[in-house]
């Protein structure tokens, strides 16, 4: 089986978020699919198959699968429309989050996302232990989000892992206004398996609408402040959150029959 490995959100490698892909024929086992991801050991592993005139789109972390992983949806369309679909420049993907739709525009890739709503949650000891310092607002949705005052207190937030993991949501994301793009974010995933996300696409569904609000404008450029770093060139549009990137292929690969 053809698997692929993108960097997603830059249009360099070594740098943005790396995600494998299998665009398949026909499905393989959950079991194995996460044995895949487990083996690659990147934040993503995406595995896709044509249904129709659409795609179904599932995406499995080393530890589990997730209902939304935006930087995998950027990596499976780059691998779709450069190896087996030039000509598309739309696709919609079937996901457990419903239908996303994706655009080629050059080479940005525009992808249509559920926006999550923020509830104001309190700033518990359990928090600023977990990220080393108190934030200034705390907001729990799927994931929980916690302002800090500067972007260099987001870069240099190093996060105890296991008190991360017992707080609420899914994922972690510490963010600020930043002192170029209009936000700067870090990601972090231990529920996941991961320990920090080079770049999420899912974490910005969350922070776009904060910033949106919170900056009075709708077009947002955000920078992931993680080791590899990564931009997203973003669109608040209430319900849904438009988030655009680059991509660029890091490697080849053929998994070997078990």
């Amino acid at each position: 089986m053809k698997q692929y490995i993108v960097d997603a959100f830059t249009d360099q490698v070594f740098s943005g978020n790396p995600a494998a892909v299998c665009v398949m024929e026909q499905w393989i086992p959950e079991e194995l699919m996460q044995k895949i991801a487990i083996e690659n050991n990147l934040s993503e592993t995406a595995f896709a198959v044509k249904e129709g005139e659409d795609y179904h789109l599932r995406w499995f972390t080393p530890g589990g699968e997730v209902d939304l992983c935006g930087h995998a949806t950027l990596a499976t369309a780059y691998v779709i429309t450069t190896f087996s679909e030039t000509a598309l420049k739309e696709i919609r993907f079937k996901t457990l989050s419903g239908t996303l739709t994706v655009k080629k525009e050059d080479d940005l890739f525009s992808m249509d996302f559920p926006s999550f709503s923020l509830t104001p949650t309190p700033i518990t000891q359990e928090i600023i232990e977990a990220i080393g310092i108190k934030p200034m607002e705390a907001y729990l949705g799927e994931d929980m989000v916690c302002v800090l005052a500067s972007e260099e207190q987001v870069k240099n937030v190093t996060g105890d892992q296991e008190k991360i993991r017992q707080l609420a949501g899914l994922l972690l994301h510490v963010t600020a206004k930043g002192d170029v793009s209009d936000c700067v974010t870090r990601t972090f995933a231990p529920k996941c398996n991961v320990t920090e996300d080079p770049v999420c696409g899912r974490g910005h569904c969350h922070v776009i609408p904060l910033w949106a609000d919170k900056l009075g404008k709708n077009q947002l450029t955000a920078y992931q402040a993680s080791k590899r770093g990564g931009v997203l060139y973003c669109r608040y549009a209430g319900e849904r959150t438009i988030l655009s990137g680059k991509a660029v292929l890091f490697a080849e690969a053929e998994i070997l029959k078990e």
